[in-house]
């Protein structure tokens, strides 16, 4: 019979007394727990070492930069609901004929929640789960090395190490309270890029000259998170008024968006090689020219020509999308962390859309606006009660992303 290990502590001053136990078995802790209730005030069980560590192993072993998504979608939501708090004006009425204008409808459900304190509490719990999320990956670094060096290896892995990056740069911008020119942001600008950069002096140079892991051999719809790192990076800068910063991130990322996107067209690889469970990343495809569009609009100082051209091939790609919807049918099956991406890429479509309704006035332009602003929020909402209602399948032992990552483990050790 297992035995128990007891000894109690009397706090000084008080009535309360400490019992620490180390049970054998979770039967004799069981046991114990039922007679110490009875017997004793407060009681702290101390589980078996080996079994904690264990729990703990688990979770730094089976999580990884792919759960990122959650925050990218969030702080991107945060991102377009301050967008229209800050510039009302476009997008908030529609020609009703009367010549006063009627308003739009989501405009009048912010109106009634009060907009300031929506996003100060949606901002609030993105940070809250951004740093959460940032500690968990940490400690993944400090204690289970192995296996980032080889999420790193790995061809999808790899490209979701620019998600926590992208993550706080959009958080950054969508502060509420904050001036963007202030030196907290410059400095945390620079905090958060170098990142991305060091990334992409790694991964691009990679694509040149590392031996078998060449862009035709690798390249997948999860390796245009590195185009839009650069392009939130570009973004971001051009917000702060530098213009050179923004200018120089935004050519780097546009020009391997290029030779990625002919890559990825012309099936060199990568997208019929995908597992089914993260055919949700086929959205990144409408996302980086989402994005280059918003980019481009901060460092031209309008949308122009090229932000038209760079939306409109996101709006081709979004509805080549939707006319395949049995593309997604297998992934949507079962819950997975990877649904996620339909949320944040909506979102940028969504803040590219209010921009271009902001310079192309009529009932298109504002339409389009309204639609996919609804759809933004709406994805998002659905997300986030699935993930609530699914916490038990977040940590999947059948990820993808970590079955091909433990095939690298022999050689990484």
């Amino acid at each position: 019979m297992a035995q128990v290990q007891m000894a109690q502590v009397q706090v000084p001053n008080s009535h309360l007394e400490l019992v620490l136990v180390v049970a054998a078995t979770a039967a004799t802790t069981q046991s114990y727990l039922t007679h110490s209730r009875q017997s004793h005030p407060l009681s702290i069980v101390l589980l078996a070492r080996s079994s904690v560590t264990t729990y703990i192993n688990s979770v730094l072993a089976r999580f990884h930069a792919g759960y990122f998504r959650i925050t990218l979608s969030l702080a991107a939501q945060s991102l377009l609901l301050k967008t229209m708090i800050d510039h009302p004006e476009p997008q908030t009425t529609i020609d009703d004929g009367t010549g006063k204008g009627a308003e739009y409808p989501l405009h009048r459900l912010l109106v009634r929640v009060h907009p300031t304190i929506f996003l100060l509490m949606l901002w609030s719990l993105t940070l809250a789960t951004l740093t959460s999320l940032s500690l968990i990956y940490f400690l993944r670094c400090v204690f289970r090395f192995e296996l980032v060096k080889a999420e790193f290896l790995n061809r999808v892995g790899v490209n979701y190490l620019f998600t926590p990056w992208i993550s706080w740069l959009l958080l950054l911008q969508s502060a509420p309270f904050v001036k963007p020119g202030t030196v907290p942001c410059h400095i945390l600008w620079w905090v958060f890029v170098a990142p991305v950069v060091a990334l992409d002096v790694k991964i691009y140079g990679q694509w040149f000259i590392k031996g078998k892991r060449f862009l035709s051999t690798v390249a997948n719809p999860t390796s245009q998170l590195s185009v839009i790192g650069n392009l939130v990076a570009a973004w971001a800068a051009a917000r702060l008024a530098w213009a050179e910063s923004a200018l120089c991130l935004f050519s780097l990322g546009m020009v391997h968006y290029l030779v990625l996107f002919v890559t990825l067209y012309q099936r060199l690889s990568g997208g019929e090689f995908l597992p089914p469970m993260l055919r949700p990343t086929f959205f990144l495809l409408f996302a980086a020219p989402s994005m280059a569009s918003l980019a481009w609009e901060s460092i031209a100082s309008e949308f122009d020509t090229g932000s038209k051209m760079l939306y409109f091939l996101s709006l081709f790609l979004f509805a080549s999308l939707l006319c395949r919807p049995m593309l997604f049918k297998r992934s949507m099956r079962k819950f997975n962390v990877a649904w996620w991406a339909y949320s944040f890429t909506l979102t940028f479509l969504a803040l590219a859309s209010i921009e271009y309704a902001r310079e192309v006035k009529g009932h298109i332009p504002r339409a389009l606006m309204f639609i996919l602003s609804t759809l933004s929020v709406l994805v998002s909402i659905i997300l986030t009660i699935l993930t609530l209602l699914n916490t038990k399948m977040l940590l999947p032992s059948d990820d993808p992303v970590l079955a091909e990552m433990e095939q690298r483990l022999p050689s990484t050790r």
